[in-house]
């Protein structure tokens, strides 16, 4: 349940701040807003941090487009963190919005799974022909889709860490596209 009170989200930065040992947060993400505050009241807490120095930028997570909008009136927001990946797009809106207005989009949970990764599956296909893996091309997908988004999968070894970072050097040209992309084709905001 997320916890929005402006006193509350000022503490806990506070606490970070003494936890991290470090006088600024480069980037704090609120996640989760609060409907029980108005995001002006959250966000208006946060920004009272960085103007006394202790944040440097703001982001927002799993945020409409309205909300990061009431966000922005407030002051700068410096990135979006929602859930999106080949098989979750419902943030394709948001996505397109931090696009145009210049904001980093932090997908979580970037890459896809299940059937749509599977073998003999488009996604599938395309990584054999390659001679990548699904991962790499869910990765690359997502770097193709948008010149804003940051894809940060989760890794627990040195080895699967140097693979995804692979995935930024796999070109996806347009005959793959389609079959990669079981919702059609969208890519650079189109």
């Amino acid at each position: 349940m997320p916890l929005g009170h402006p006193a509350y989200l000022k503490q806990q930065v506070e606490l970070s701040l003494r936890r991290l040992r470090v006088d600024t947060i480069d980037l704090l993400q609120l996640h989760r807003l609060d409907p029980a505050y108005t995001v002006a009241d959250q966000v208006g807490a946060l920004a009272e941090l960085r103007e006394q120095g202790k944040i440097r930028h703001i982001g927002l997570s799993e945020v409409t487009g309205g909300e990061l909008s009431e966000g922005r009136l407030v002051t700068p927001i410096a990135a979006v963190q929602n859930h999106y990946n080949l098989s979750a797009r419902d943030h394709e809106a948001v996505l397109d919005y931090s696009t145009a207005a210049g904001i980093a989009f932090i997908p979580f949970f970037p890459l896809a799974t299940g059937d749509l990764a599977g073998p003999g599956s488009g996604l599938g296909d395309v990584a054999d022909e390659l001679g990548v893996t699904s991962s790499q091309v869910s990765l690359a997908w997502l770097l193709h889709r948008a010149a804003n988004i940051l894809p940060i999968p989760g890794t627990t070894s040195v080895a699967h860490l140097e693979e995804n970072l692979r995935a930024g050097r796999l070109t996806l040209t347009e005959e793959y596209l389609p079959r990669i992309s079981p919702f059609g084709v969208r890519h650079d905001g189109e």
